[in-house]
């Protein structure tokens, strides 16, 4: 008696049974995943409007019966993945993210855990898992990550220094400013910004300090316009990797398909001549030459 189930006969070892496929497919169809980014969107302005104290007090039992109903589709949603990709399904970056934001949301919000019930907002962030184009970027901000991290490490350098010698030169005139290292570094960070650096910090310095420009303005050139532009420009080319990278991973499976295709028509254009040499020998058999006759037949007179 064959006890295999159904859907699996044909199935290679190690192969997805035919049930999880069918599951795969339904979860990724275009109709489900626009449904399920409907739902984010809208579950991201109910979550809005609860800040509001006059409408919860008017809907806050529609909107709370709201909030449950998209939560527990949220939840199957979760669930049909699980189901349809098995532990693959945690091999998946956006997965886990998805799996950690839906989970969140289902700690009761009671007790000690009362202050998790301000990310529940954190839902809206599924937005970035549906969206190819807001992957992309996320993607490439954290391909991007070795590479801030070098720029920042020269950052950190330059505030250091910048930090010491603003703390030499100016500390014992203007010790809010530049009292310690510390605060040297954070009113150096206010300058960096170009937030009031010039009739707040600067301009009021050089008062005291006339040659202080010479100070702040290399300052601003290093560390605004060419180590933020630095980080841009890291964060553009990372950017570009990841959409060349998925660009390249597109080209492939297309040459793949392309290439699987191409042998299944030389294998059936293999059967074919073979078929009709077969048919050319069989053609052959039923019909032999007559004995006797070495030439076309002739009428008998």
């Amino acid at each position: 008696m064959n006890t295999t189930p159904p859907g699996t006969q044909d199935a290679a070892p190690g192969a997805e049974p035919d049930w999880r496929r069918r599951f795969a497919r339904f979860i990724e169809r275009p109709p489900v995943q626009n449904a399920l980014l409907a739902l984010i969107l809208l579950n991201a302005a109910i979550l809005g409007m609860e800040t509001s104290a006059t409408i919860m007090a008017r809907w806050g039992d529609a909107l709370t019966a709201a909030d449950r109903i998209i939560l527990a589709v949220f939840v199957l949603e979760i669930g049909l993945r699980l189901v349809a990709h098995g532990m693959r399904f945690f091999r998946d970056p956006w997965s886990v993210f998805d799996f950690v934001v839906v989970g969140i949301a289902l700690i009761p919000a009671a007790g000690p855990f009362a202050v998790l019930r301000a990310l529940r907002v954190l839902r809206v962030l599924r937005v970035l898992t549906m969206v190819p184009s807001m992957r992309r970027v996320v993607g490439g901000l954290l391909a991007a990550i070795p590479g801030l991290a070098s720029v920042f490490a020269v950052i950190v350098l330059i505030f250091y220094v910048g930090a010491v010698m603003a703390t030499k030169l100016f500390g014992a005139g203007f010790p809010d400013f530049f009292g310690t290292i510390g605060r040297s570094a954070y009113t150096l960070f206010q300058v960096m910004t170009l937030e009031s650096w010039s009739m707040g910090i600067a301009r009021p310095v050089m008062d005291a300090y006339p040659y202080a420009w010479a100070f702040f303005v290399p300052f601003i050139l290093i560390a605004t316009f060419t180590m933020l532009n630095l980080f841009i420009a890291v964060i553009v080319n990372a950017i570009q990797s990841e959409h060349a990278a998925e660009v390249r991973d597109i080209e492939r499976v297309v040459t793949d398909h392309a290439d699987q295709d191409a042998a299944a028509m030389r294998a059936e254009i293999r059967a074919l001549r073979q078929e009709i040499g077969s048919l050319r020998q069989a053609i052959a058999q039923a019909a032999p030459e007559a004995p006797g006759m070495t030439g076309p037949s002739r009428p008998a007179s």
